[in-house]
């Protein structure tokens, strides 16, 4: 199996020890280092841990021939753009099962137009876990509210719309809410 864990890896700006660290239970570097070269057979366990180690999903570990990896070029930082110190690539975003977008039609806070937000939808018992992100939340007849949620009491969810001096909505008891996760932008 061709594996692109080193390219993540080097992507993502880590050593071999710290994904080792970072793996549940921890491993060595010597072992991620042999299972990215492909000296060590890598097996679904290995990937699903390695991957969550990564903060990505094991497809994103795997090298498929029908998925395309774009040459990164550049890297950008505060003084500049830079060549890559070694070569390196990333996959397009893709969806998962589950995903649901909002596009936008008009500029309002970080978002312009034309922009598509893609989100997670999560149930009542993961709403926890979106806090201090943007969310969608559905309302009565079919409305929506969009902004930062930024408490929770109880079955009650407090949310800031986006935009100058907006004011905090309270929606009571929603079905579902949906978590932005990534933002995708045509320049």
């Amino acid at each position: 199996m061709i594996t692109a864990i080193r390219e993540v890896r080097r992507a993502k700006g880590l050593t071999l020890d710290e994904v080792a660290q970072r793996c549940d239970p921890p491993t060595t570097a010597q072992t991620i280092g042999r299972l990215e070269t492909g000296t060590r057979t890598v097996s679904i366990g290995w990937l699903n841990r390695i991957a969550a180690a990564l903060d990505v999903d094991t497809a994103d570990l795997v090298r498929l021939p029908d998925r395309p990896e774009i040459a990164v070029a550049a890297v950008l930082d505060g003084s500049g753009a830079q060549a890559p110190r070694r070569p390196a690539s990333v996959v397009p975003p893709r969806s998962e099962p589950g995903m649901i977008a909002i596009t936008v039609s008009g500029g309002i806070g970080d978002y312009r137009a034309g922009d598509e937000i893609w989100c997670n939808r999560l149930a009542p018992g993961a709403y926890a876990g979106a806090l201090n992100r943007d969310v969608l939340v559905p309302r009565p007849a079919g409305r929506f509210l969009f902004g930062r949620l930024i408490g929770r009491e109880g079955d009650k969810l407090h949310l800031l719309p986006l935009g100058a001096g907006a004011r905090q909505q309270v929606v009571n008891d929603p079905a579902w809410i949906a978590c932005a996760v990534r933002l995708v932008r045509a320049l």
